[in-house]
């Protein structure tokens, strides 16, 4: 009886733990995409946490620093690869490449200001044009005026 007892106390346990919410691996995370999560729209997602990153310390007066390289833009799988498989999005991502490596020689205060603001202009002009649904997480990363 004390062992049928363990036993099910245990398992109600491993049950309550799959579906509590907790981070265990019980369930995949569900995509965040509609269309699914890309290598694209995963590269995004950091693209635009670096981007957070880089805003804070902005206003706080910081230089910001440019961590990552996103160069995987050209080559990452896309959600709808007849979008990206053009000329446009190349220059795209060239434009956001520059604007970040502008953003990486500027000095702080104004300059790493106007800088970060054409880096996060080129992400609006690509996805004005090529894909509009991350615009409003986008107009998040503007500095306030």
């Amino acid at each position: 009886m004390k062992l049928i007892t363990v036993c099910s106390i245990f398992l109600l346990l491993f049950g309550l733990a799959c579906t509590s919410g907790s981070k265990t691996e019980c369930a995949a995370p569900a995509p965040l995409n509609p269309n699914g999560d890309s290598e694209l729209s995963l590269l995004m997602r950091e693209m635009f946490d670096d981007a957070m990153r880089m805003k804070e310390q902005i206003i706080a007066g910081e230089k910001p620093e440019v961590l990552k390289r996103f160069e995987k833009i050209h080559s990452s799988e896309a959600t709808q690869p007849e979008k990206v498989n053009t000329e446009k999005f190349k220059v795209f991502a060239d434009s956001y490449l520059a604007a970040l490596a502008a953003l990486k020689n500027a000095e702080a205060g104004s300059e790493s200001e106007r800088k970060f603001h054409g880096m996060v202009e080129s992400c609006m002009n690509c996805h004005r044009s090529i894909c509009p649904g991350p615009m409003v997480r986008i107009k998040k990363l503007y500095l306030a005026q």
